[in-house]
């Protein structure tokens, strides 16, 4: 089966096959770099570095293109709210998005440009525009001409003169058409500026990507991706100005992403209905949050709720305990399990499943990217490891290489997803000292404890260990007495 994506363009699902054979050209919008990034922002980077693993996973050559918009109107009040440079507050919150996307396990693009740094570029762009008729100048100020252009509003599927009627804009009486947008923004006293042949002004925003991604990927590319708020006005906008500029098609497929909800509400900052990525990370595990937000299929929406952030946890768990209990079974095969001429149903079954994953993986992903799909058969291979498991406890060798098979097909396909990467072991510790903050007992207490219970039991005094038990179960703590001693999970 081959790669088929959703194309906003079409409203279609359409084979996927590149501009150039073998190499793949995707431009995806940033970040305006004047606060925290919230979840929203969260699941757009990790749905399109997913995208970006994906066609490496199938061999393309791929050129990725994030920009970062670090001027505007948001950025010049925080910093003039705050006596500080602009750029003091754009490079702040670069660094806090840089920091936000490592911890989420993101990809470096190939390119992350700024828009302050190809200045140059969209001057030009916009002196194009100009000269072609379908850009003026009104004051300091550079518009483009929406009634020019004569397939604007083509991505959305809009109507000009309904969206004139309905329209939220503001009131300029040197606008031609009152849908005309900003190419280019006359500075205001105290603002930063760039010298223009329109006199001192700055990019307005629709303009800095139209030029920064034909800079680096060309007049003609592939993917552009983004959020479907993206969709109208600023994708709308990129098209105009870029195929009235070159003449040519801008993007071959378009590609959006859905909203993040909170009780049934788009998430916002307009809403205020938001959380940051910083305040999520302090409650829940950078992979937990990542496997959350790839749960679903990306052009669905997402609802955001503890509830669902600790069923993903739970998930992600289940995982990471057949990867561990993989690694302990081979350990106790490796010195010395029994050999086995047989193999049982469940082995047969399990060895079935693991040829099936990769084919069943690619699948999933082929259709549009679709991680939920992805997940649900990683789900079934792990079902058949436990089952293994469960059953060769006491068994023999013949599972060893068919488990062998099945943990490196998880992270064949966790290597596109950006989960399951971490040592197994090490990650369920780290989520079980997570949950033992949160209950306010220290690990080291519930060691102690645990080594008060042993002693006890040595020493026949089962009273006491019974006490110990339920003492830490009323704290939500459970023990679990094995071969190899007592470990602890939080309930």
């Amino acid at each position: 089966m081959a790669l088929r994506v959703y194309n906003t363009f079409s409203g279609s699902k359409e084979e996927f096959v590149p501009l150039t054979p073998g190499k793949v050209k995707m431009y995806v919008c940033g970040v305006t770099v004047y606060d925290h990034c919230h979840i929203g922002h969260a699941r757009a980077n990790v749905v399109f570095d997913v995208v970006y693993r994906y066609l490496r996973h199938l061999g393309f050559e791929v050129t990725y293109v994030r920009n970062y918009t670090d001027i505007d109107d948001k950025i010049i009040n925080r910093a003039n709210k705050e006596g500080v440079p602009y750029n003091a507050v754009s490079e702040r919150f670069i660094a806090e998005f840089d920091r936000d996307m490592a911890q989420l396990g993101l990809a470096l693009p190939t390119h992350q440009p700024k828009a302050t740094e190809h200045v140059e570029e969209i001057i030009a762009l916009v002196q194009r525009l100009v000269e072609k008729g379908v850009a003026y100048q009104a004051g300091g100020d550079v518009y483009f001409c929406v009634e020019k252009f004569d397939s604007y509003l083509k991505l959305s599927k809009r109507n000009l003169e309904e969206m004139q009627a309905g329209a939220r804009i503001e009131v300029d009486e040197r606008k031609q058409h009152p849908m005309d947008f900003a190419l280019w923004k006359e500075a205001k006293p105290g603002e930063p500026f760039w010298e223009s042949p329109w006199g001192k002004g700055r990019p307005g925003w629709h303009i800095e990507c139209s030029a920064m991604s034909m800079k680096f990927l060309g007049e003609t590319f592939d993917i552009h991706g983004g959020g479907k708020d993206l969709i109208f006005p600023h994708h709308e906008n990129e098209i105009a100005q870029s195929e009235a500029a070159t003449g040519r098609r801008f993007v071959k497929y378009w590609l959006h992403n859905g909203f993040v909800n909170i009780n049934a509400e788009k998430m916002s900052k307009s809403l205020g209905n938001f959380f940051t990525i910083k305040e999520v990370l302090d409650r829940y595990d950078s992979e937990v949050l990542r496997f959350f937000l790839l749960s679903a299929h990306y052009r669905s929406p997402l609802d955001f709720s503890d509830q669902n952030l600790t069923e993903a946890e739970t998930g992600l768990e289940r995982i990471y305990k057949a990867l561990t209990g993989i690694e302990e079974y081979l350990s106790v095969e490796e010195a010395g399990r029994a050999d086995g001429a047989s193999a049982s149903v469940g082995l047969q079954e399990l060895a079935e499943k693991v040829d099936a994953l990769p084919e069943r993986f690619s699948e999933a992903m082929d259709d549009d990217f679709n991680t939920a799909q992805a997940f649900g058969h990683i789900f079934d291979l792990v079902r058949a490891v436990n089952k293994v498991l469960v059953e060769k406890d006491s068994g023999d060798a013949a599972a060893a290489p068919v488990l062998i098979k099945a943990r490196e097909s998880i992270r064949e396909a966790g290597n596109v997803l950006g989960v399951f990467i971490s040592e197994p072991a090490a990650y369920l510790e780290r989520i079980r000292q997570r949950k033992a903050a949160a209950l306010e007992i220290a690990p080291e207490e519930i060691e102690r404890l645990i080594e008060e219970r042993s002693a006890a039991r040595k020493n026949r005094d089962f009273k006491r260990g019974d006490e110990i038990r339920d003492l830490l179960l009323a704290r939500n703590i459970v023990l679990l007495d094995g071969p190899q001693g007592t470990t602890w999970k939080v309930k």
